[in-house]
């Protein structure tokens, strides 16, 4: 017995990354997974993450096209849901980074990040809980913010914003849609070994990798796979009286 059996979850930008590591830990755990990203091929390579859930762990899954800015994707991802039998959580991990001097800061990429981070996650949400909803499911909605979300940076004032905007988007969906049976709540990752901390940052492999590794009492980097743990627990059974919670996976850094 998985403790995501008989659930159908989407996962946005589920193709790479943190995305693909909680759809390979949704399927570990019994669950059927709709992939929502702009493309099949895992940025890291390697195969499609729909067919390797499907070859590996024996669920059902599927590739949506899903350009997170364009609600209509999200109304796709949630048909492709629909057909393996219903929505039961999602998954607003898609996200993207920029570090910027603000002043420099011009309007296309300040609309970039934020139509990706915030209105991605508002339009996404909106969909999960108007199906939930209409299905009479009490689901699981979870945000990926960062600690960027909870803390300013000198460096990243425009991510933190938006990661700060879908820390409380989270709060107030909770208090909303918890009285329906819907818990929403965020993962807040810090430092994870991924793509986009070692080649968008970047932090991993750069001459800065010793600093930023002192902040993090643990002394290790996280992995994908620390998230997806985290994602897992906040779809099961386990936190079904967790709800309106940042969930901070971050080897203690914050605490620094």
């Amino acid at each position: 017995m998985g403790l995501l059996d008989d659930r159908v979850a989407v996962v946005t930008g589920g193709a790479s990354g943190l995305g693909r590591s909680i759809c390979k830990h949704f399927a570990a755990e019994g669950a059927d997974v709709v992939v929502a990203d702009l493309q099949a091929e895992p940025r890291e390579g390697g195969t499609p993450t729909h067919e390797l859930l499907e070859d590996e762990y024996d669920v059902e899954a599927a590739y949506v096209e899903c350009d997170v800015t364009n609600k209509e994707d999200h109304e796709a991802a949630a048909d492709a849901a629909e057909e393996f039998g219903g929505l039961d959580v999602w998954v607003n991990n898609a996200g993207v980074f920029r570090g910027e001097e603000f002043t420099e800061v011009t309007e296309d990429e300040y609309d970039w990040l934020m139509d990706i981070n915030v209105k991605g996650v508002f339009f996404g949400a909106q969909v999960a809980i108007e199906r939930m909803l209409e299905a009479g499911v009490e689901g699981d909605l979870i945000n990926l913010s960062s600690v960027a979300g909870l803390e300013g940076s000198a460096d990243f004032v425009t991510y933190c914003t938006s990661k700060g905007a879908a820390r409380l988007m989270t709060y107030s969906l909770a208090d909303k849609y918890g009285p329906e049976g819907i818990n929403t709540n965020a993962i807040h990752p810090g430092i994870i070994d991924t793509k986009m901390v070692s080649e968008d940052v970047p932090i991993i492999g750069s001459e800065t990798e010793e600093e930023f590794l002192q902040q993090v009492p643990k002394r290790r980097f996280g992995q994908p796979e620390d998230i997806a743990d985290a994602a897992v627990y906040l779809a099961s059974d386990m936190s079904d009286y967790v709800n309106g919670e940042s969930l901070v996976v971050d080897g203690g850094q914050t605490n620094t």
